[in-house]
């Protein structure tokens, strides 16, 4: 038996795309590329393929993970390569690890979250950001499958800082916020704020649009366009506030990314 861990993105109109329907695009692949899966017991065996923090519907992100359990060994890369081929466009396998013993939910503790917010000048964003930091305690209100249910979603809040649009590449510290382009990314005509903000995964989980709501109680903030989410990161905050990459102990180092999309 082999694990292998994979990281990949989901860009573009995939973005779209329910957790279900890409959990049944990755088994159609699995099949296609004669991936030698291990299969549960019972009476309707299924790939034995593990999920860890799924992004919500309507955002895209550059780092979900999946583990994915074999009955022969393969190299990690030629899976990756494989795999990438069968899956559709929008669907990108970023990288790939024989998995180190230990829960990969374990982790992933933290996301980085970017949020364009085409028609909303970055000074309006930046006087939220600031009020939001400022605040101790914001409470926003979901409709969950139980009902309305109403949490504090400043606890969850690592960090948070507006970008001007025109300066897409770094925040503060020196992090690469940049992400590669897609047919619909957004091309405001004029200059507008960019939120980047750091997000503890805890219960319940609080979602780009949580934030964007917390914003809204403390600051009146109320986006004119529609706002467009992008997970950048997962992993564990280190010491000095950066986020580990989850893969780097399965591989030993750090990994660079592959990360052109797929032709559509």
């Amino acid at each position: 038996m082999q694990k292998v861990r994979l990281r990949y993105a989901k860009r573009g109109r995939l973005r779209f795309t329910s957790h279900r329907d890409v959990a049944r695009s990755f088994e159609r692949a699995l099949r296609r590329a004669g991936v030698p899966m291990a299969y549960s017991q019972g009476f309707s065996p299924h790939p034995k393929v593990s999920w860890a923090g799924a992004s919500p519907t309507g955002a895209a992100s550059e780092a979900e993970y999946v583990e994915l359990q074999l009955v022969e060994r393969l190299d990690p890369e030629v899976l990756r390569g494989e795999l990438d081929a069968a899956l559709p466009p929008g669907i990108d396998l970023l990288a790939a690890v024989e998995a180190e013993p230990g829960p990969l939910a374990d982790r992933l503790q933290v996301s980085r979250w970017r949020i364009d917010l085409p028609g909303t000048p970055v000074a309006e964003l930046a006087a939220a950001v600031r009020a939001l930091r400022a605040a101790d305690e914001v409470l926003v209100e979901r409709m969950t499958k139980d009902g309305r249910r109403t949490f504090d979603a400043r606890a969850a809040v690592v960090a948070a800082e507006a970008l001007d649009s025109r300066e897409l590449v770094a925040l503060s510290d020196g992090t690469d916020v940049s992400v590669p382009r897609v047919d619909d990314w957004p091309n405001a005509a004029e200059p507008y704020g960019i939120l980047v903000t750091v997000v503890r995964q805890a219960t319940p989980v609080v979602r780009p649009d949580d934030v964007l709501s917390a914003l809204r109680v403390v600051a009146g903030l109320a986006p004119s366009a529609a706002v467009r989410a992008t997970r950048l990161e997962q992993g564990r905050l280190d010491d000095g506030g950066g986020i580990a990459d989850p893969l780097a102990r399965d591989s030993g180092g750090d990994r660079d990314p592959v990360g052109e999309p797929k032709a559509g």
